[in-house]
């Protein structure tokens, strides 16, 4: 039985959590995807990020001025940030919030691909085989040909390209510049792109950003959790991956998926058909177990190289 440091144990909490705080932002989304326009949400999430991370510094550092030493590759991750909301706001509209959370798990199924095709890392076929069984999940719960099938429902596939992106930008300069740098970097980034889109979004509806914004407190109640639990999710992350490795952490991220099957019931009293379930049940499956067996190549592989 494998012993885990306290370090660690504290590491897989702060992921759960924050698996738990990305099921309640996408729950959240879908609900206010109804009521306001993109641009109003996205104003109001990184408007919030970059208010409490820039409070924080002053706090701690007592300025809130930051340089970066990769300012091109911090512009390029805000603006897949942004782009991979834009499609996360726009797949919650159509589906589920459960089938959206399980799609977006190939992300790491991806990153595999990608790492193995431009990194040249290898990869065995035991791998490749969970990875195309991560791709048929994700085929159960779109269901081409299927009588509730639309188009619009591939639009989480297209995020989990975007998503993976995002990812690789975010390992590139986790070497680069230290974790609060790219979280205020990313926050006005995006900040500045939603603004940027307020003016047109007003041209569009006929209608003020704010009118629409204001329509109710309880859509303000809405936005305001999409703001918190987007900060926190990202900040609980990192907590999570300074105290444990990648390999470690990666399988619980998969938390997420009951966390967003109990959301969708909860808020939308949306059920799992046996289908759907079947696909969840696949991608999980394929993410958790293809995380054991790259984490198990990658410590036989240290040992024959310490035993030479």
């Amino acid at each position: 039985m494998m012993h885990l440091d306290k370090r660690t144990v504290w590491g897989i909490a702060y992921v759960i959590m924050a698996a738990a705080s990305f099921a309640t932002l996408d729950t959240a989304t879908k609900f206010v995807s109804g009521e306001v326009t993109f641009a109003v949400v996205m104003w109001f999430r990184f408007g919030f990020q970059i208010l409490t991370t820039g409070v924080w510094l002053k706090q701690q550092q007592g300025s809130i001025a930051l340089t970066s030493n990769a300012k091109g590759l911090q512009i390029y991750r805000g603006i897949l940030l942004t782009l991979s909301s834009a499609l996360a706001f726009f797949s919650l509209k159509l589906i589920p919030v459960a089938d959206f959370t399980s799609i977006m798990m190939l992300t790491p199924l991806l990153m595999t691909v990608v790492a193995a095709i431009a990194m040249a890392e290898k990869v065995s076929p035991l791998r490749w085989f969970f990875v195309l069984l991560g791709f048929v999940g994700a085929l159960v719960v779109i269901r081409p040909g299927h009588d509730e099938f639309t188009w619009g429902s591939l639009l989480p596939l297209l995020l989990v390209v975007t998503s993976t992106g995002f990812q690789l930008l975010t390992y590139r300069l986790a070497k680069l510049d230290d974790a609060v740098t790219t979280h205020w970097y990313t926050g006005w980034i995006g900040f500045v792109l939603a603004t940027c889109a307020l003016p047109f979004v007003i041209q569009s509806s006929g209608q003020a950003w704010v009118d629409a914004a204001m329509s109710g407190w309880n859509v303000i109640g809405w936005l305001v959790l999409i703001a918190v639990f987007a900060t926190l999710g990202h900040g609980l992350l990192i907590l999570g991956y300074a105290r444990a490795p990648v390999a470690v952490l990666t399988p619980y991220l998969y938390a997420q998926i009951p966390f967003a099957v109990f959301g969708g019931w909860l808020v939308f009293a949306h059920k799992l058909d046996s289908w759907a379930a079947l696909g969840i049940g696949i991608i999980a499956a394929s993410g958790v177990l293809g995380t054991w067996v790259a984490a198990r190549e990658r410590h036989t592989d240290l040992r024959v190289i310490l035993d030479n």
